[in-house]
């Protein structure tokens, strides 16, 4: 079963990034990660969100936008 996201951080760690994922009942996971893996991330992420974002954005017969 997949836990829910409560928040994230990034930050440089020498050569590397540290991210810090914090999940709803507040246990945190930490993972090092090296430029080129953060990149493909923030690539995956913003491929994916502008694959949804027609959907996210789009609007009812009435003009109203969808939930």
């Amino acid at each position: 079963m997949a836990k829910t996201l409560a928040g994230f951080t990034v930050s440089r760690s020498g050569e590397d990034y540290v991210i810090t994922i914090e999940e709803e009942g507040g246990e945190t996971q930490e993972y090092t990660a090296t430029y080129d893996q953060l990149d493909l991330i923030a690539d995956t992420v913003g491929e994916t969100l502008d694959s949804d974002e027609e959907d996210m954005l789009a609007v009812d017969d009435e003009g109203e936008a969808k939930d």
